[in-house]
């Protein structure tokens, strides 16, 4: 008996939505190696218009794009296609933007550059792990720094302005700690 994700369809209709062209032209013909029918958008704009025409079965968004941010179009298209598996992709990690992800409808939160082995093996998982080793070191500093400038920016829907007067500091200082990747630990 063969996993149906292990081997799909080529009616199986994915949306990849992400603003590296690179990155989502290598991914997108990986995952049509895979047998998915592969349609590109580069931002969230493009993405709404491709989905006038195409229910798609999965999706793949990343969370930062030009313009509106990923979680925009994960909740429109969860409201117009609940049953689309959605993976949000994001090389800018945090944990309060994974748990809004899912909250908005993403099925599953992948950090980038996620490949399509990874991608096809998320989108096969129905549940989390509840063997999942759990750490026992703490969090550092900058990650909880991280952390809480991840979640008041989701809070002001990603106005960087707005997060930084509610950070208390220059604009241009969270412009340049959103810059960095995100801490480890």
């Amino acid at each position: 008996m063969t996993n149906k994700m292990s081997n799909p369809s080529p009616t199986e209709q994915l949306l990849l939505v992400d603003d590296d062209l690179i990155y989502s032209e290598v991914l997108g013909d990986s995952l049509a190696d895979r047998n998915f029918v592969v349609t590109l958008a580069h931002d969230v704009p493009s993405a709404l218009i491709v989905l006038e025409y195409l229910n798609p079965n999965y999706a793949i968004v990343d969370l930062k794009m030009p313009g509106p941010s990923g979680l925009e179009l994960v909740t429109h298209l969860h409201k117009i296609h609940p049953e689309t598996k959605i993976i949000v992709l994001t090389s800018y990690a945090s944990i309060a933007t994974a748990v809004e992800a899912i909250k908005l409808g993403a099925t599953h939160y992948l950090t980038k550059p996620a490949d399509a082995d990874e991608i096809v093996a998320a989108f096969e998982r129905e549940s989390g792990d509840r063997y999942i080793p759990i750490s026992n070191t703490p969090i550092s500093v900058n990650r909880l720094e991280w952390e809480h400038i991840q979640k008041v920016l989701v809070n002001c829907e990603g106005n960087i302005s707005e997060a930084a007067r509610r950070l208390g500091m220059h604009r241009r200082t969270l412009q340049r700690k959103l810059q960095k990747h995100p801490v480890k630990h």
